[in-house]
């Protein structure tokens, strides 16, 4: 197996222990594995490759977690059980997301983009801001994006 392949075999393992709070921790456990060479700028750029997150595990711990599916997330997968609730302003839509969702979800929005009026998102641990094309109002983005996650738009 070539050696980067390994890694990042080695890399998806790890995560899925959802034990890892730290990028240190994470180096450590793969120098552990016979990974002497890895360091934590490594790991930053697997966590984002991988698109990792840190949200709460089962003992309700802040790790490093992989989305469900690697790759980019679709709106028909689970990831839509993510969103609390979708409100808006005059200028931007707001959506409320699980501890730790935010990111994905706007990571989704973002693949999507203009097609859907989306111009851009701000993504913070639970919140996503949500700002609309020059093209498109802000209840037609509300609306496309109640529509992507099934909820109910106001």
């Amino acid at each position: 197996m070539d050696k980067n392949l390994a890694l990042s075999e080695a890399f998806k393992s790890l995560l899925r222990e959802e034990k890892f709070s730290s990028q240190s921790e994470i180096v450590s456990a793969l120098q552990e594995l016979g990974f002497e060479h890895i360091n934590q700028s490594k790991v930053s750029r697997m966590l984002s490759k991988f698109g990792a997150v840190r949200t709460r595990n089962t003992k309700m711990e802040m790790v490093y977690q992989l989305p469900p599916e690697l790759g980019v997330p679709t709106t028909s997968s689970p990831l839509k059980h993510l969103v609390i609730d979708i409100d808006h302003n005059d200028m931007l839509v707001v959506i409320r997301t699980t501890p730790g969702g935010a990111q994905i979800i706007a990571m989704l929005l973002d693949t999507i983009g203009k097609s859907e009026g989306i111009l851009g998102t701000i993504a913070g641990d639970d919140t996503i801001f949500v700002t609309p094309t020059r093209k498109v109002s802000i209840k037609t983005l509300l609306n496309n994006i109640a529509t992507l996650f099934d909820t109910k738009s106001e």
